[in-house]
């Protein structure tokens, strides 16, 4: 097989910003035979398969219909995040493999239905964190594995966006839907990237989680307010005491010098990192304004491929997955795509708890919430039953 047949299920704002190119001007696209497309929002859908020449037959706005009317290996799941677990399990029963990008589902029980799923039809799922293949974060897990640093003691991370990613009265909008960001929380778009990632380097466990959400600027928003958090503090306690606090929101002034404002520091034992991803590579000053434009995320070469770690991630998955569908993916590297860590179990695990704690915190200040503290083991054994305390090393 030199080709994977792949089938899309949504085409909204990921693959406009990011697996179009995969798709069709990446280094992985020689690998990639996008047979079908499914997708309810007419605009998206038809926009997608208009600029890269889907045949109508082959456009469909129901993704059930296109499995059935199609031979697929692959399908990609780009749904919201609650609405993942659905299309990936039909699509792992139809003997399809599946990619999802970050993160896994919204909830432990979705999260722990896929992975079954996938395990028990013998098909693999691959989750796109693609900061996972960011070179400075593969250096800063590498040494920090290695012990250079000593234990993990303390963290704090911040992803902010500019307001346009969330504000439904920007033109165009960022997201199709206009209450996006009243449905869904800075937790679920930025805190999982982070939080992953922030996994990935430590190797350790979340085992508490508590929110503080402040919702200032969402709700002044005209003419469509938002009832919504700008910012959110998410603090994770780890198995081995260390604490990290990941700060992510959407309500920077869009004057920001670049659409994600976003770094790092790391307090260990026996020293500290700071991953400093506000400069990522090229700083640019120019009559529209000054940015810093980050070419190790996305790459548009002069050639117009398109490269970088955010295509890298997703295409090394399809290429895995066309490893196995020809038997060469080894059976070690198998095992390592579907550990839980790799499926991002623990990271759907913070951002339920995370969740919870915002829904049961109360105000403390004019638009402050302060969650409560949530215990991981205690929120898995009841989502999923005590089993899965040990299923998942708790």
């Amino acid at each position: 097989m030199e080709k994977l047949r792949v089938g899309v299920v949504g085409v909204g704002s990921v693959v406009r910003e990011i697996y179009q190119y995969l798709y069709f001007r990446s280094d992985f696209t020689p690998i990639l035979d996008i047979v079908a497309v499914a997708d309810p929002n007419d605009e998206f859908r038809e926009w997608f398969c208009d600029t890269y020449n889907i045949p109508p037959p082959r456009r469909y706005r129901d993704y059930k219909e296109m499995f059935a009317q199609n031979e697929l290996d692959v399908a990609q799941i780009n749904t919201p995040d609650h609405i993942h677990a659905a299309p990936a399990i039909d699509a792992l029963k139809a003997g399809m493999d599946v990619v999802v990008p970050k993160p896994t589902a919204s909830t432990v029980k979705d999260t722990h239905a896929m992975i079954q799923t996938a395990r028990e039809t013998g098909r693999l799922l691959g989750v796109d964190f693609h900061k996972r293949e960011d070179p400075r974060f593969k250096e800063a897990e590498a040494r920090y594995q290695s012990g250079r640093y000593g234990r993990f003691q303390a963290g704090v991370w911040y992803m902010l966006d500019k307001l346009l990613v969330a504000d439904p009265n920007h033109s165009p909008r960022f997201f199709a839907s206009p209450d996006f960001a009243e449905r869904n929380t800075p937790i679920s778009f930025l805190t999982v990237h982070a939080c992953d990632a922030l996994i990935k380097v430590v190797d350790l466990k979340p085992v508490e989680v508590r929110a503080t959400g402040f919702s200032h600027k969402m709700p002044s928003l005209s003419p469509i307010p938002i009832k919504g958090y700008d910012v959110v503090d998410t603090e994770i306690v780890f198995d081995n005491g260390g604490v990290a606090h990941i700060f992510a929101g959407w309500h920077l002034p869009n004057t920001a010098h670049a659409l994600t404002v976003q770094s790092s520091r790391m307090i260990c034992s026996e020293g500290m990192f700071d991953i400093g991803l506000d400069t990522p590579g090229l700083h640019e000053i120019h009559p529209d304004g000054i940015f810093e434009i980050n070419p190790l995320f996305r790459n548009f070469e002069k050639d117009g491929m398109v490269t970088g770690y955010g295509i890298s991630s997703p295409g090394r998955l399809f290429q895995k997955i066309l490893a196995d569908r020809n038997g060469t993916l080894t059976p070690e590297m198998r095992d390592q795509m579907m550990t839980a860590t790799a499926l991002g179990f623990y990271t759907s695990l913070v951002l339920e708890g995370a969740e919870e704690s915002l829904r049961k915190g109360k105000e403390i200040a004019e638009g402050v919430t302060r969650g409560i503290a949530i215990d991981l083991k205690a929120l898995l054994a009841r989502e999923l039953g005590q089993s899965a305390l040990a299923e998942y090393g708790y």
